[in-house]
């Protein structure tokens, strides 16, 4: 869009007369159960302020428990507007909930009402000349990608594919700008939302276009429907240029697309209601294959001399995953994968996009007996086999499942790091990182995306370490920062990570997060406790 502006225009999707009544039913102070019958009663919105059934919701993937009120669950935007106008006027706070499938604790409440967006499930439409999907928020991110598969007769793919993509939804994984395998930009959220739907904290529709709305001198102005400015000043905080999903975007210069404001803000700003994604072709087949290695420093190496063979864009690649240190003690089928030879693993697909795959099998085959320490054909298992590709599926899946089972026996706390470095920065990094764990005799593993450089260290403290890993958990956080990195690169901060958010960007970087709340928020209603706190 060539034609682009700061000036932000939200407007009332709600009915006057229907407004009107709002009004008047604020304005009679009503309780926590009125509240809900009104809404029921009136717009037969689903809200409820029982406790058990509320109980279901306090909680999301982090295992920190909240409390709140009310639960609401809206089935379209109107409903949705209706609910946080009503909130607006009453000071209710709301926390949005989605899929919850998030470890940070974003979507647990901290008291008022709860706006779950599962029942706005919709598929609205699929444009598949143009690769465009619009979807609703409540919609699964694994339900996008098989109906657009199969919509498109396999030509189309929806690309981002996090490990959690069938429980998780569209608009949980954009408000934290979620990722998958995929190496690179091309592996998050924020590369493929073209356009956004989202109601202010005032209950005030927006739309919003990539490239329609750009800040000038690091400002907004929204003009709301009764005429009034409100200014939203931007984030300038210096942002890593990597795998990111720590904070709302920024730009130095003061020049930033609202798009880019709103992924990943985890709600603070905003509640989303549409999502148009931009849709990739399908490859025609995959190579599927894991790596069998000796050892790490052998594993960071073939990261290294396949890095330079893709001249050093990995998302070529569609999944370049490490399993290392400790993991075959917690993973299911470990025997297929490991023997006391190879204790680490690499796996890798490769996208085709023609069919010739025996000349692309005997191509990839002849980079990987290339590569000095891959000698043996053993070394190297297929799993496009439909029994090998399932028993890997299995294996990768349980090493945090049996790892979290393990904390559950101790009584202690999970602390899985989300940390990523620089690629020259990243041997320094995992060395410092080993030798402090293992200096406090902490039982860890260590897996994770080594296309991004950003490997998962997960600590399984007993009862007598668990204070020593938290201060470790710390530490690791300041070693990341120290060597340019940052300390979420796919999970956002929610509640859990505020004080990383201030390791790495300071207080100003807080004190920037609030002022740019307050130009959508100034009452602090939205997703309470998230990055920041007032």
């Amino acid at each position: 869009m060539n034609n682009h502006s700061h000036f932000i225009y939200s407007k009332s999707i709600i009915k006057p007369e229907i407004e009107i009544k709002i009004i008047e039913f604020a304005n009679s102070k009503p309780s926590t159960k009125k509240i809900s019958s009104f809404l029921n009663t009136n717009f037969s919105i689903d809200a409820t302020d029982d406790k058990d059934i509320i109980s279901a919701y306090n909680h999301d993937w982090s295992n920190m428990i909240g409390n709140a009120s009310i639960l609401c669950r809206p089935t379209n935007s109107t409903e949705c507007a209706i609910v946080i106008k009503l909130c607006s006027l009453l000071k209710i706070k709301i926390t949005i909930s989605a899929g919850r499938t998030n470890l940070t604790g974003s979507a647990t409440p901290n008291g008022g009402l709860i706006l779950s967006i599962e029942k706005m499930n919709k598929i609205d439409s699929l444009d598949t000349s143009n690769k465009f999907i619009s979807v609703n928020p409540g919609v699964y991110i694994e339900q996008v990608r098989k109906f657009v598969k199969y919509e498109s007769q396999n030509r189309l793919i929806f690309a981002v594919d996090p490990t959690s993509r069938n429980e998780a939804m569209v608009g949980g994984a954009v408000s934290c700008n979620a990722s998958g395998f995929i190496p690179g930009p091309k592996g998050s959220m924020r590369m493929w939302v073209n356009q956004l739907e989202f109601l202010l904290p005032n209950g005030e529709h927006i739309t919003a276009e990539r490239g329609q709305y750009i800040s000038k001198n690091g400002q907004f102005i929204i003009k709301d429907s009764n005429g009034e400015d409100s200014i939203v000043y931007i984030p300038r905080y210096k942002r890593v240029n990597l795998k990111n999903a720590s904070g709302p975007f920024s730009a130095e210069n003061g020049k930033l697309d609202l798009i880019d404001l709103i992924v990943g803000s985890e709600g603070i700003f905003g509640c989303i209601t549409n999502v148009h994604l931009k849709l990739s072709d399908n490859p025609s087949q995959y190579i599927n294959l894991f790596v069998k290695l000796k050892n790490e420093e052998i594993a960071f190496n073939f990261y290294n001399y396949i890095r330079k063979i893709l001249n050093d864009d990995m998302g070529n690649l569609s999944g370049f995953e490490y399993f290392g240190n400790n993991c075959r003690s917690y993973m299911n089928h470990y025997e297929y994968f490991f023997n006391q030879k190879y204790s680490v693993g690499i796996y890798m697909q490769i996208p085709l996009y023609d069919d010739n795959i025996d000349k692309w099998i005997e191509k990839w085959y002849d980079i990987l007996m290339g590569f000095d320490d891959i000698n043996e054909e053993e070394q190297i298992l297929s799993l496009d086999d439909p029994n090998n590709w399932k028993t890997f599926f299995e294996a990768r899946h349980s090493i945090p499942a049996n790892a979290l089972h393990k904390s559950k026996e101790y009584n202690t706390a999970s602390i899985i790091t989300d940390t990523i470095v620089p690629p020259h920065s990243f041997h320094d990094f995992i060395k410092k990182t080993h030798s402090l764990i293992k200096s406090k005799k902490i039982d860890y593993l260590l897996f994770g995306h080594l296309g991004d450089c950003h490997l998962h260290f997960h600590l399984i403290p007993n009862s007598k370490n668990e204070n020593e890993a938290i201060k470790c958990y710390r530490d690791i956080i300041q070693i990341s920062s120290n060597l340019g990195g940052i300390y979420s690169a796919e999970h956002g901060t929610g509640k859990r990570k505020k004080k990383d958010f201030i390791e790495c960007y300071g207080m100003n970087g807080v004190k920037e997060v609030i002022k740019c709340k307050i130009g959508f928020d100034p009452n602090f209603l939205f997703n309470n406790g998230n990055v920041v706190d007032k």
